[in-house]
């Protein structure tokens, strides 16, 4: 079965900060913080994880993370660090990235195959650098992470700015898929008045579960994606996907993941606008993910507990078949 995943961090990893190296099996790899590893290339290869979308992340000064970027400059010379990484394992032969449509032709797990997603778009300075990043293999941006200047995001409530809607024109001119997760609810409906290009979550769950909560998508926003022809990509962030009078109270399961896929199914009376983004290296761990699964070889696992609510079909779509219809209609020829 061929299995997408459409959100890792990898070279977010690679920084000196994170200090892994991800070329390794995540049981080479060093415990960052509490966070015991759970990604590598070789084992994205052992799960048959065909195809990933691959971020450019960068920590705002004002996050909990680390030696923040204070203003566009620097968080520029920080996404071209993480795009220098790339470049690198792909030059060593490890990693390829998907340009095109007929990039998607991908016959062999090596090297791993892989689509430049921006995540948080403060590295772009002005709807000028959209070509630059471009023409080196950027074709999803997500315009907020937390707060940018181009939208409101997670725990930073706000519309598109006048920034912002210059560069969703200069991103809609180029055909870049946009990234609705991280968007706060305001900026995402703005986004969606305002674009007519493809839309996708990539990394996103149910509000409708887990509570309240402007990370998370409501049944309408769902609804909204589905109709614009988008696929959802479930966060196997513990918090995000158990109940939340629930966390805190016990691990999270596979269970918990059939539960949101499930919703998003029943919401949209389909099973072709849900798939995997499990954001599994993304500032969490083996201890922050479905007790069932120790490394990302084990996505096949997440088959098996579909199974019963689902026929095969539903399943192969849920697991990549979804991600790569939609690629194959929206990335460039």
């Amino acid at each position: 079965m061929f299995i997408v995943d459409a959100h890792l961090d990898l070279a977010f990893n690679a920084t000196p900060e994170r200090g892994r190296d991800p070329r390794m099996p995540a049981s080479q790899q060093p415990i960052c913080g509490d966070e015991i590893a759970t990604v590598g290339l070789p084992d994205l290869i052992a799960g048959n994880v065909g195809l990933i979308c691959a971020t450019i992340f960068c920590w705002p000064a004002d996050s909990e993370g680390p030696n923040g970027y204070k203003n566009s400059d620097e968080a520029r010379l920080r996404a071209l660090s993480e795009l220098k990484w790339y470049r690198e394992c792909i030059d060593a032969g490890l990693l390829r990235f998907v340009r095109t449509k007929n990039d998607l032709q991908i016959q062999s797990a090596k090297p791993q195959a892989a689509i430049l997603l921006m995540e948080g778009a403060d590295p772009l300075r002005s709807p000028d650098d959209v070509k630059e990043w471009f023409d080196a293999g950027m074709r999803i941006v997500g315009l907020a992470w937390q707060r940018t200047r181009y939208a409101g995001g997670t725990r930073a409530p706000g519309p598109l700015t006048t920034e912002g809607r210059a560069l969703v024109q200069e991103l809609d001119r180029f055909k870049i898929i946009h990234d609705t997760s991280h968007l706060a609810e305001q900026s995402f409906w703005d986004l969606l008045e305002l674009s007519s290009g493809p839309i996708i979550a990539s990394h996103s769950n149910c509000r409708a579960i887990v509570g309240e909560g402007d990370r998370h998508l409501s049944d309408e926003m769902i609804r909204a994606i589905a109709a614009r022809g988008g696929v959802i990509g479930i966060n196997f962030y513990e918090k995000f996907l158990v109940p939340k009078n629930e966390f805190g109270k016990r691990r999270a399961t596979l269970a918990d993941v059939v539960n949101h896929i499930k919703h998003i199914c029943d919401l949209t009376g389909s099973a072709q606008h849900v798939g995997l983004g499990t954001d599994m290296d993304g500032g969490l761990g083996r201890e922050q993910i479905p007790i069932e699964i120790q490394t990302i070889a084990d996505l096949p696992k997440i088959a098996e507990a579909m199974s019963s609510n689902f026929n095969d079909a539903d399943v192969t779509a849920i697991m990549g078949g979804n991600w790569l219809r939609f690629f194959r209609a929206n990335l460039p020829t």
